[in-house]
C-alpha cells in the first residue's frame, strides 16, 4: 500500500524526528468539491501550530524560490482542530472513521477499538512535518510555475493534510490520493475538504480560491478514484512514494506491507500521468531515503529511492525527462537538521545525516506538442 511507504521511512526517521498548445478548457471537467467550512477546533494558538511556524522560521532561509517561500508562509494559514477519534480493527490494522464504523455490522464494530488523534496527527499524522514538501516543490518551481494560484495539483500519495491545505490557501485546487485507511478515517469530515480560505502569502492579486479535494482508493487501478481524481494538472507531486525499492525490490522481502502494488503494469500507470497531466504539466518525484545497507545485511526497500521507472520508461510514454533521480543530498540534510530528523526527544543528537539522509528527484513534463 502507498502509504505502507511513508510509514517505513517513518519508523526509520521518527527517532531522528520524533517522528501550451492546448488550452485548460480542453481538459476534462473536474469533481470540484462542494465549499464548507474550515476545520474548527481549540480558539487559540496551540503547540503544534506554534511547532509548525517555528518550522517554517527555521526552513525560511533555505528557500530558494517565491514558491517555496509562498509555501512557508502559508504555515500560518493552518486552523486548530479539536481531537478526533477513529476506530481500528487491531488484527487488519484497518481504521474506520465513526460514520464508517457505525455502517459496520455488529460483530464487525465489535471488533473495533477507538482511538483519539489530536491536532499533532491530523498534521503529522505518521510521517513527519508537512513542511518536507518544501524541497519537492523547489524543484517544481520554473519561470511558468512561480506560485500555485488557480493552479491544479495532484498529490499522489499524500501523507498528511497539511501541505495540502497551506497549497490550498494558496488558491491551488488540490487533489490528494491515498489508499490508506489510517487519512480516510481521520480526514473523514466535511470540513477536510471543499473550499479553503486565502493565506495572507497568497498575494494581493490572488482572485478566486483554493479547494481540496481528498480521494482515498488505489490511483491508476480503480476507475472510479481516476473519475474522481481527473485530469488537466499543471503539477503532480509523489514525496517518498514512488520509490524503486518498494515498487520493484531488488531482493526478496519477506514482509510483503514493506511494498507497492501499483495494480497496474508500468505503461499503464505512466499512460495515467501523461493523461492527468496538462501539456507542459510536470510530475516530480521527490524520494528522502537512508543509508542502504551492504550485501550482508538485510534488505530494506525504504532505502532504494530511484524512480522506479527507467529514463526510456517515460520517453516511451511521450513524457520529457527533465532530470533523472537527481541527487538533493545536501539541501535534504539541511532541512532535515533543520527539522530536528538528527535529535531525540530530549534534543540530543542521534544520528549523523551527511552519512544516513540522502534525496533523489526525477522530475518528467508532458510536452506542449
Amino acid at each position: 500500500m502507498i502509504r505502507l511507504l511513508h510509514f517505513a521511512l517513518c519508523l526509520t526517521f521518527v527517532w531522528l524526528a520524533g517522528c501550451a498548445s492546448q488550452p485548460r478548457t480542453s481538459a476534462p471537467p473536474r469533481n470540484e468539491p462542494a465549499v464548507s467550512k474550515p476545520p474548527v477546533g481549540k480558539p487559540a494558538s496551540s503547540p503544534t501550530l506554534q511547532r509548525l511556524a517555528d518550522e517554517a522560521a527555521l526552513l525560511r532561509p533555505l528557500a530558494q524560490s517565491e514558491l517555496t517561500r509562498q509555501f512557508l508562509n502559508a504555515a500560518g494559514a493552518l486552523l486548530p482542530v479539536a481531537p478526533r477519534t477513529v476506530f481500528i480493527n487491531e488484527i487488519t490494522r484497518e481504521y474506520f472513521s465513526p460514520v464508517a464504523k457505525d455502517a459496520l455490522p455488529e460483530a464487525r464494530r465489535a471488533q473495533l477499538a477507538p482511538v483519539q488523534l489530536d491536532e499533532y496527527r491530523y498534521y503529522y499524522t505518521k510521517y513527519g512535518s508537512p513542511l518536507a514538501y518544501m524541497r519537492a516543490l523547489e524543484f517544481a518551481a520554473d519561470d511558468n510555475f512561480r506560485d500555485v494560484a488557480g493552479k491544479h495539483i495532484l498529490d499522489f500519495g499524500y501523507g498528511s493534510i497539511g501541505h495540502v491545505r497551506m497549497l490550498a490557501s494558496l488558491g491551488a485546487q488540490v487533489t490528494a490520493v491515498d489508499p490508506d485507511s489510517y487519512l480516510a478515517a481521520l480526514y473523514s469530515e466535511r470540513s477536510d475538504q471543499g473550499a479553503v480560505a486565502l493565506a495572507p502569502a497568497a498575494g494581493r492579486f490572488l482572485r478566486g480560491r483554493g479547494s481540496i479535494t481528498l480521494a482515498h482508493g488505489f490511483w491508476p487501478k480503480d476507475p472510479k478514484i481516476v473519475e474522481q481524481v481527473g485530469r488537466g494538472f499543471d503539477l503532480i507531486l509523489s514525496k517518498n512514494t514512488l520509490k524503486r525499492g518498494y515498487i520493484k525490490p531488488e531482493r526478496k522481502v519477506d514482509d510483503k506491507r514493506q511494498l507497492i502494488d501499483l495494480g497496474v503494469s508500468d505503461p499503464v500507470f505512466l499512460a495515467a500521468v501523461f493523461n492527468a497531466l496538462m501539456p507542459g504539466g510536470k510530475l516530480v518525484i521527490y524520494n528522502l531515503h537512508p543509508k542502504p545497507g551492504g550485501p550482508k545485511e538485510k534488505y530494506r526497500p525504504m532505502t532504494d529511492g530511484r524512480s522506479p521507472f527507467s529514463r526510456e520508461q517515460y520517453e516511451k510514454a511521450g513524457l520529457k525527462v527533465v532530470a533523472f533521480d537527481t541527487e538533493d543530498h545536501v539541501s535534504a540534510r539541511k532541512m532535515g537538521q533543520l527539522l530536528g530528523w538528527d535529535k531525540n526527544q530530549a534534543g540530543e543528537t542521534v544520528d549523523d545525516l551527511d552519512a544516513n539522509l540522502f534525496a533523489l528527484v526525477t522530475v518528467v513534463v508532458r510536452p506542449t506538442k
